[in-house]
Formats: C-alpha cells, structure tokens, sequence
C-alpha cells in the first residue's frame, strides 16, 4: 500500500512512470473496495479517499502535460483547437479584430476624402461672471 501521492513528486515524471502508476492506484481502489465489502470495516473508508485522490491528481498532471504538448504542437499553425484558446468572455470572443473593425468600404472611404470632416475655430464674446468659476452653467450669463 503506497502512501498519500504529492503532486509535486509528479511532475518530475514522464508519462509512462505516470501511467504506471495510475495503474497501480487503481488496483489498490479495487482491493481496497473489496475489502471493505468482505470485511465491513469503516477503516478502508478513508484510505478509499486518499487513493481517489491520488488518482485524481495523476490524471491531473497527465492533462496538464498533454496540453502543454498540444499548446507546443499548435503554436505557430493558423488555427488552434478551441479548447486550447483563451477563453475570455462570450463578448470579447465575438467582438471584431483590430483589422476588422478599421476597415472601410470604397464608398466609406470616397466619402471621406471628398467630404472630411470641417474644422472650425469659433469667436465668442462668452465670459464667466465674477465669482463663477465655470463649474455650474445655471449660475453664468451671457455678456452681450
């Protein structure tokens, strides 16, 4: 019987010490399993649970090292599998890309250039009253 797994021991393994060992603690949980049916002891009961979690921690680290091989793999290609890009919020997924978004249509564009958008400098004789200082637009007049 193998004691409570660190995961910090299993990330220095390769995949196959990993799958051994998985094969291992899944022996154990059936052994353990039987073992409590035959002998009806409520000791093997918390060693059920540490081994599923043992379990669970192996499998663990067997993602994680697969996706990190899948991330690799898929680095420079033109499209990535939908699970391995950023997952975001539904709003940024859907929201168009810089290019998209600047782009303009000939019409858009010929209107521009033959219509630009005017600037104008504006002369007013506006002024704020003695004690006024601009913030409240209620409280200044217009000086005529």
């Amino acid at each position: 019987m193998s004691s409570k797994v660190k995961a910090v021991q299993l990330w220095g393994k390769n995949k196959e010490e990993l799958s051994k060992q998985l094969e291992e603690l899944k022996t154990e949980l059936n052994q353990l399993r039987v073992q409590k049916i035959a002998n009806g002891a409520s000791t093997k009961t918390q060693r059920i649970s540490e081994v599923r979690k043992s379990i669970a921690r192996v499998l663990t680290v067997i993602n994680a090292n697969q996706r990190a091989q899948l991330r690799l793999f898929y680095k420079n290609k033109k499209y990535i599998p939908l699970d391995l890009r950023p997952k975001l919020t539904r709003d940024l997924r859907r929201r168009l890309t810089k290019f998209e978004a600047t782009r303009t249509t000939e019409r858009q564009r010929k209107r521009q250039i033959h219509f630009p958008q005017r600037k104008y400098a504006v002369k007013t004789s506006f002024s704020f009253p003695p004690g006024c200082d601009g913030q409240f637009w209620n409280c200044c007049t217009v000086n005529e």
